[in-house]
């Protein structure tokens, strides 16, 4: 059995513990809410029938197999280093959050004095594998479009550029690097972050977001091309119902990655 810590107490984290309760392999035996959340997560949790701690930080005596990061950018610098410094390995899904100058060779260092290992999860966007491979051969562009309903883009920049609740047609929100991407819009921009990771880098990695009244989904296109040829993808989300800012294939992608790491054979 796999003993997880799970950093959290949103929508994706709550998705996550509702579709891994039943599974034998898996047990919750921490969950990491903010002060504030606290009341609310323990409530969820009593009404999934889950035997978890919840608390604002992991015990200095807890040892999880793996520690889950649900919780949004802040978490990393408050949580998911001291884990790994503490040899416990992590997952982690706020991506983004490494656009940040000198986050992400934070993250490696406190990996390796702990002698630990941390995971970038793909989240909503899928092909990851064959663009890191890509990279290996020869990756020369990749183009990044990222589409979703006017309403998720609220509380971001996208305001300034136009009207959410009046927009009539497609507006193109932001164009420029995935590192603008996502210190600008950290809560949409995390595949532009995971694709720029795998691929070409912060920098070199070109996006455009488009504020769409007329969708019903989050729509992601990556366009790239290099000495290993090209391709193409184009895949079409649904929003969680509880955070239409966020695609439901995150949460399937955290519960498929804790599956491989429970199992006998990973894929």
């Amino acid at each position: 059995m796999l003993h997880i810590g799970l950093i959290g107490s949103g929508a994706i984290a709550m998705g996550v513990l509702e579709l891994t309760r039943q599974d034998p392999s898996l047990q919750v035996s921490w969950v990491i809410a903010s002060e504030r959340s606290l009341a609310a997560a323990r409530d969820k949790l009593t009404q999934l029938q889950l035997d978890a701690q919840v608390l604002c930080s992991l015990p200095a005596d807890a040892k999880p197999d793996l520690l889950v990061e649900c919780a949004g950018h802040s978490a990393i610098e408050q949580h998911v280093i001291p884990a790994l410094e503490r040899g416990i390995s992590c997952l982690v899904v706020s991506v983004g959050a490494l656009s940040s100058a000198g986050l992400a060779e934070q993250l490696e260092a406190a990996a390796r004095r702990g002698n630990s290992h941390v995971e970038l999860l793909p989240g909503a966007i899928g092909a990851i594998d064959a663009l890191a491979a890509a990279r290996v051969g020869g990756l020369e562009t990749v183009i990044y479009s990222g589409r979703k309903p006017a309403q998720a883009w609220k509380g971001t920049p996208a305001e300034q550029v136009c009207n959410l609740d009046t927009l009539q047609e497609a507006k193109v929100i932001f164009e420029g690097s995935a590192r603008e991407a996502a210190r600008l819009f950290p809560k949409n921009a995390n595949v532009a972050a995971t694709l720029s990771l795998a691929g070409l880098g912060l920098d070199r990695t070109q996006v455009r977001l488009i504020a769409d009244p007329h969708s019903e989904q989050n729509i992601h296109q990556v366009e790239a091309s290099g000495a290993f040829g090209s391709f193409e993808l184009t895949m079409r989300g649904k929003p969680l119902p509880s955070n239409p800012k966020t695609s439901a294939l995150t949460v399937f992608s955290v519960v498929r990655a804790l599956g491989n790491h429970a199992g006998a054979v990973a894929i």
